[in-house]
């Protein structure tokens, strides 16, 4: 088995390599710090598993799973952060990822969604599943951040951060005026008017972004 660990913390990857090598017998794994390096490796190398980090540094994860699969379109991604799965998850999956799990699950279960991936089945935790299915029912308040496209809910990240337009624009390499449009349609999308509105709902809906 070949393995690519994609997180911009060395202990994280240094701990789910050891966890990798101990859990699968003879197992290979490459591991890489941002997207860039991460695709590099993609490009010229066929992985059995992606264990990719939601938040890295001047790395647009949505993108970058879109990106691995026009390449490689039978990759296996599993995603790896500590975002609330009930705001991320679903977005992942709705791009062909395989699985979303929290870096603060137990290791049985981390174990668990790895080999969920490799057995070329989807993997999302019980609580998600609770969750997916109470929604089906009709009882749980619609979540307002869905109608976001990937690049909305991209941004409305950095926005929550406190981030200028300027300074969104820059990370992103998107230019001001096409954040801003971004940022306005952001607003009446979510019915907010300021700042203030947008952290509370944010807060509300747990769109609260960790490394």
């Amino acid at each position: 088995m070949k393995f690519l660990l994609v997180d911009d913390h060395s202990i994280i990857r240094a701990g789910l390599k050891i966890l990798i090598e101990d859990y699968m017998a003879h197992s290979s794994v490459d591991d890489a710090f941002d997207g860039d390096s991460a695709f590099e490796k993609i490009k010229h190398n066929d992985y059995d598993l992606v264990i990719l980090d939601v938040n890295m540094p001047n790395t647009d994860s949505l993108g970058l799973v879109s990106n691995i699969l026009a390449i490689k379109p039978e990759a296996k991604i599993l995603m790896f952060s500590m975002n609330a799965e009930d705001n991320y998850a679903k977005r992942y999956l709705k791009m062909g990822a395989m699985g979303y799990v929290r870096k603060d699950e137990s290791e049985f279960e981390i174990k668990r969604a790895i080999t969920t991936v490799l057995n070329n089945k989807r993997y999302i935790s019980e609580a998600l599943s609770r969750k997916l299915e109470e929604e089906a029912l009709g009882n749980k308040p619609a979540n307002p951040f869905e109608s976001l496209s990937p690049r909305e809910f991209e941004i409305i990240q950095h926005i929550v951060r406190g981030e200028s337009v300027g300074e969104i624009s820059e990370k992103l390499k998107l230019h001001t005026s096409t954040v801003g449009t971004h940022k306005a349609r952001i607003f009446e999308k979510l019915n907010c008017r300021n700042i203030i509105d947008i952290n509370t709902l944010a807060k509300n809906f747990n769109v609260l972004v960790s490394s």
